[in-house]
Formats: C-alpha cells, sequence, structure tokens
C-alpha cells in the first residue's frame, strides 16, 4: 500500500512540474514601479501610481492560480495599466508620462513580506514613471505578496496537494 501512495504522490510532482506552475524564479511575478527621479516629489508621485496601479491590478490576478496566468493578465492589461498610471500622473500635474512592459531581468536577492527571493532572473511588471530613473517600489505579484491586506481576512493560505494527500494517507 505503501509503495502505490508513494507512486502516487511521485506521479503527483512529476506533474507540477511540467505544469505551467513551476517553484522556481519562473513561478514568480514582480512588479517594478520606477520612479521619475529621487526627489522626494517623484518617490511621493511613484507611492500614489503604486496605490492605483495596485488597485486596479488586484481584482484582475486574485483568482489566478500560477504564475502563468498572472502573467497573461498582465499581458492583456499593459495598454490599461498603462492608462492608470498615465491618469495618475495627469491628475497629479506632472508632465511626464508612463512606460509599462513585461520583461524578464536580473534582480538582486532580496526579501519581502520575510520570503527571499534570490538573485535570479525574474518576469516583472515594469512601470517607467518619466524617465524611471529613481528609485524603486517593488512587490510580488504571484505568489500574491503584495496583494494582502493588513487585515486577516484578506491573508493568504497556501495550500499543497502533495503534503495534504501525504497528511490523509499517514495521519
Amino acid at each position: 500500500m505503501k509503495k502505490v501512495i508513494i507512486a502516487m504522490c511521485l506521479t503527483l510532482v512529476c506533474g507540477f512540474m511540467f505544469c505551467g506552475c513551476s517553484g522556481d524564479s519562473d513561478s514568480v511575478i514582480r512588479i517594478h514601479i520606477r520612479a521619475n527621479s529621487n526627489s522626494d516629489y517623484d518617490q511621493e508621485i511613484k507611492m500614489l501610481v503604486k496605490d492605483n496601479i495596485v488597485a486596479f491590478i488586484t481584482p484582475l490576478i486574485e483568482d489566478c492560480e500560477c504564475s502563468s496566468e498572472v502573467k497573461l493578465v498582465l499581458e492583456s492589461n499593459l495598454g490599461s495599466i498603462k492608462s492608470v498610471a498615465d491618469v495618475t500622473l495627469q491628475e497629479l500635474g506632472c508632465e511626464y508620462q508612463s512606460s509599462v512592459e513585461i520583461s524578464n531581468e536580473f534582480f538582486p536577492s532580496r526579501s519581502y513580506d520575510g520570503v527571499s527571493f534570490p538573485a535570479d532572473y525574474y518576469d516583472a511588471l515594469i512601470v517607467r514613471l518619466g524617465s524611471g530613473m529613481g528609485n524603486n517600489w517593488w512587490c510580488v505579484a504571484y505568489p500574491p505578496l503584495c496583494f494582502v491586506g493588513s487585515d486577516s481576512s484578506d491573508a493568504v493560505e497556501y495550500k499543497s496537494l502533495l503534503v495534504d494527500l501525504i497528511k490523509k494517507c499517514f495521519g
């Protein structure tokens, strides 16, 4: 019986390895919003644009089950994301606009909300405000680390089918 369970577990693991949801940097989608400059004004602008972009993206990706789905949703909404950024910039009286793209870029090691991300190439939604030469704000869209509110009812609970199966079989 144990051999059957082990074989089932290995089959599940192999199945996850070949789907679009792997466990390495390919399974992470980052968001970087790069300010026009490091002036206090441009840094404040960046945070206001960030708030509006996160508010726009959150309902779009909340039901996504893996990074490839998030990437597809973001790619299909690049124009709308740019519009959110540009409207915000216009309302704030900025004389510059944004550029928005999905890019695979090298990022140094970072930690976000207690989760470490090693230096590697990651897919990222890149939003450049004006020249994009200022400090950036970043978070992780998938897994949804920057989309979890402070209210515990908004907390994300991660589950593993493999762990659940093993717990069920071995008590």
